[in-house]
């Protein structure tokens, strides 16, 4: 039995007696082919394949991931020697536990990374905590008349727009308003930086800038499940400490 069918063996151990919890972290294969820059796409196909994205499509996703990381780049790509390692949270542990079923069964990512390790991580205490860090760029869009508009940490309207939003998906998900909530950037940070992806051909104006989120522990909580801005879905505002 191979390294890998031994890991996938233990998991599906661990997939029969674990408490969901929200956020997991997965450990992959190195990649056998160089992974291109614009590689986002294909790992919102493999989460999609394993949420079962029919039932999902063009709703507000209640889940956020991470971008692969412990790449090393170079003039052609991405490479990564010592496999990648990136995170999924839930709001929902049903969706928790479908994931991780359905990694069991089909663990195979794209160019070559293929899950060999899923660790829990059990919901922080985040009572004390107010700065949070980008594991994906968040993702602001607002339509307006003067069209499809996106906003950075550059715009001082941003937070209300992330608060907007964060509220939007609490009222999806049952929850009652928090009046305390406050969501902006941390314009002082010296690791901010603004960035152009293109994801499927469309140009989305992202940044990378760390967040304070004054708020209830429950809420703060939310938001570290569920991510920040526009389009968790498909891979932006995630975030970590």
């Amino acid at each position: 039995m191979s390294q890998v069918d031994k890991t996938i063996q233990f998991l599906c151990i661990i997939y029969k007696s674990i408490i969901y919890k929200m956020r997991i972290h997965i450990k992959t294969t190195k990649n056998n082919v160089i992974i291109p820059f614009n590689y986002q796409h294909k790992l919102v196909g493999a989460l999609h394949k394993w949420l079962g994205i029919n039932d999902l499509h063009g709703t507000m996703a209640m889940y956020s991931f991470s971008w692969l990381m412990n790449a090393i780049p170079n003039e052609k790509g991405l490479e990564y020697p010592n496999g990648a390692n990136f995170f999924i949270s839930f709001y929902d542990q049903d969706l928790c536990k479908r994931v991780i079923g359905s990694i069991l069964n089909d663990p195979d990512i794209c160019y070559g990374l293929r899950v060999i390790d899923i660790t829990i991580e059990e919901d922080p205490d985040l009572s004390n905590k107010n700065l949070f860090n980008c594991a994906s760029p968040v993702f602001i869009r607002r339509y307006n008349n003067e069209g499809d508009q996106h906003y950075t940490y550059t715009n001082e309207i941003s937070g209300e727009f992330l608060k907007e939003t964060l509220l939007n998906k609490m009222e999806k998900a049952g929850l009652a308003p928090d009046e305390t909530l406050n969501i902006r950037f941390d314009i002082n940070a010296v690791n901010k930086k603004i960035k152009l992806i293109d994801y499927k051909g469309i140009k989305n104006r992202v940044c990378q800038c760390p967040i304070i989120i004054e708020a209830k522990p429950e809420t703060k909580l939310f938001a570290w499940n569920v991510g920040l801005g526009n389009s968790t879905g498909i891979g932006f505002g995630s975030i970590c400490y």
